[in-house]
């Protein structure tokens, strides 16, 4: 018996995002450009937001993780 061969277009590699060389998260294509998805607690302000491109992605995520840098620290 044979089984018939199904389809399926190559789907797009996520595209890691880092900060100094730390993996912060990845970018997955979306209908309206690229979706941020975080794997590190504090790139999480960002998870599921859709940016422009990957570039506006790693600016974003720069700037958010510089902030919780310089940010307020809880004692």
């Amino acid at each position: 018996m044979q089984h018939q061969t199904i389809f399926r277009p190559p789907a797009p590699k996520p595209i890691a995002i880092e900060v100094d060389g730390e993996p912060l998260g990845i970018v997955v294509p979306a209908d309206e450009g690229v979706r941020f998805l975080a794997v590190r607690f504090n790139a999480f302000t960002l998870d599921g937001q859709v940016f422009e491109s990957i570039e506006a992605a790693r600016t974003a995520v720069r700037a958010a993780i510089q902030q919780s840098a310089t940010g307020p620290s809880a004692i």
